[in-house]
Order: C-alpha cells, then structure tokens, then sequence
C-alpha cells in the first residue's frame, strides 16, 4: 500500500522534520505541501538545505480540491486557530487528517477559547477528533477521520503520569509537571529577541507560569487514565510550569505525585507492565534517569521513576524529543494506525548520541 500524503504548513520546522520523515516511510509520500504567501513557489529543501536531495517537493498555496485528488491524509502543521478553519474543507472530501496544532486537542470549545482566546469556528468535530497519544487510545485512532496529535509537553507528561493515576496510586490533586524544552518548540516563526542565541546561550528560565496552554491538555489525558480504570472520577488541576533550555531539541520533564506506593521498585513494576508491549517507550532500569540526549532525534519517550519515601512522593522523568514524539514523529506514527501500517514504519531509528 503506497498513501499519499499532504502538509499544510510545511514551512515551520514541525512540517520540515513531518518531511523528512515521510521521506524515508516504506508505505507513504510526501505528495503536496503547502505554504501561504511568498514561500508558494519555493522548494522545500531551498528553505531547508538539510533536505536537499531528499524532499525538494515544491510549496504550493493551500487548495482543497487539489489536496483531496492528491492524497489520502493530511499533516496540518499551523499555529492554533488555523485547521478548524481549512480541515472541514478535507474532510468533507474524504480526506483524513492528523492535526499537530492544538484545535482539536481539547473536547471542550469553551475550554478552548478560555485558553487560546478564539472562539472555535468547528465545535461539532470536538466530538469526533481522537486524542492521538497511540499508548493510550491505539484503538479509536484506527477509525479515526480526524486525530489530535498531541502537543510536545503533554506527551511526555502524560506517557510518565497517566500509569500511576490508571493504577489509582497516586493523588491526582497533587500533580506537579516541571518540564524544559528546547527552543525548537517555538516553532521558526516565533524566533524573535527572546529566542535569538545571545538571548538563550547559558541561561535557564521559566515563562507562562500558571497560564501554559498545554495545561489542561494534560489534565483532560490524566483524566482520562483514571476513568479508564474505575469508570468514575472527578478532574483534578495541575501545576504545570515550563521551561526555557539553551538546546535545540528535546524535553526533560519532571513529574511528582502524592503517593500510596511504598517503594520504587512498586511504582518501576507498575511502568513497565503498562509500557511492555509499546515500541516507543522505554523504561529505564531501575537506579537510571533518563536525560534528552538519550531521546533526541528519535520517536521514543525513556522513563524513569523513583519513590521518595520520606515524603511519600512519586517522582517520575520522561525525556522526549519535542519535533519527534512530540510532533512529527508521532503525528506519522499515528498515520501508521490509522492507515493499518506497521507502527514502527519510517520511525524505527535510534536517538543520535552524543
């Protein structure tokens, strides 16, 4: 089976990075990718010389019609407030999509709007749009229409926290997620003074405290894990700060729970009987952290977890690749489920160390 594939903003470095992986996917090609403005026209590879010879497809403007005769699914690759607008146009035509932005992410459009202050221009596809995070709903986005790719901090949250509070071990009132990301999580566009290397080199900083919009991303996944256990469970907040790294790729995020496990070795059997037959996390041995350099330019997610005894507190790492399995790379991974591929097809490579 050979799918064509579109990218509705192929200019930033998540459509970049969906490129080059597509470019090396057994069962799929990269057939359109879009760019508005004066990148229409351009190669691919002319804005990104790291894919030259290996994806010089040309940007084109954004049509329907045009998509929907060419390709079976589409990477929407925008900022927020954009694929609500322009998905229903492929979808209506038979198209399926994974949308890497954050319209779909949230079932709740007064949420949404709360958050992202837009109204939400296409509400009745809340319903219908599956959570991508393949660990957790690999079955719904088999027939899935429309996938909500997750963002890059709730998938390393999520992936660490979501086992214990399925497990009922932890108080989910008292999650804390600190959590620090490369700057490539800004997307190119938002390359500005506060982003510029002098800026960034050598220092370390936190922003949009107590108002990241990733926030109830991840409460309404860790939620999710503890219905699918009881059946029955009320929403907790979180508190969730992010950081600024002085590195290009990856995210360490550090997660801490309240806890009615005893020891360490509990809370390592509870990771590694829920993650033993997924491809994509591994667990670390017990005794050993994961760091960013052990996910970076790869699709995995490495945990580690420890139980502080003294204050009876849960504290679990997660490392991740923020372009990769917080983006593109689990954006194609859900493509693979949905279009009935190996899982591993195009993803199966190791991080690159050192």
């Amino acid at each position: 089976m050979n799918i064509r594939a579109a990218i509705i903003g192929a200019s930033g470095y998540g459509g970049a990075e969906l490129a080059r992986l597509l470019a090396g996917h057994p069962g799929a090609r990269l057939t359109v990718a879009t760019a508005s403005g004066e990148r229409a026209g351009q190669k691919l590879s002319d804005m990104y010389p790291s894919l030259r010879g290996v994806c010089d497809i040309e940007l084109e403007e954004f049509d329907a019609e045009t998509i929907a005769a060419r390709c079976e699914v589409a990477f929407f690759a925008l900022g927020h407030g954009k694929a609500f607008e322009l998905a229903p146009q492929l979808l209506e035509r038979g198209v399926r999509i994974v949308d890497l932005g954050a319209d779909f992410r949230l079932r709740d459009a007064t949420e949404y709007h709360h958050w992202y202050k837009l109204e939400h221009r296409a509400p009745k596809l809340l319903k219908e749009a599956v959570y991508g995070l393949p660990e957790w709903h690999r079955e719904a986005i088999k027939g899935a229409r429309l996938v909500a790719n997750p963002g890059c901090y709730p998938t390393a949250a999520s992936l660490a926290l979501a086992p214990f509070l399925a497990a009922q071990v932890v108080d989910p009132a008292s999650v804390i997620v600190d959590a620090a990301s490369g700057t490539s999580g800004a997307g190119r566009a938002s390359f500005g003074l506060g982003m510029h290397h002098p800026e960034v080199h050598a220092d370390f900083k936190a922003y949009n405290v107590g108002t990241h919009r990733h926030t109830p991303e991840i409460e309404q996944m860790l939620h999710d894990a503890a219905l699918a256990s009881c059946g029955t469970a009320e929403r907790k907040p979180i508190s969730f700060t992010a950081h600024l790294l002085p590195v290009t790729r990856g995210i360490l995020a550090t997660c801490y729970a309240s806890t009615t496990l005893a020891s360490t070795d509990a809370a390592h059997e509870i990771l590694e009987l829920r993650y033993a037959d997924e491809p994509f996390v591994r667990v670390h041995p017990l005794g050993t952290l994961p760091q960013i350099k052990h996910a970076t330019n790869s699709n995995f997610c490495d945990l580690g977890v420890v139980v502080d005894t003294r204050t009876r507190r849960l504290i679990v790492v997660s490392a991740v690749d923020n372009l990769v399995k917080g983006a593109a790379g689990q954006a194609v991974q859900n493509m693979n489920i949905m279009f009935d591929f190996e899982e591993t097809a195009g993803l199966w490579f190791a991080p690159i160390y050192p």
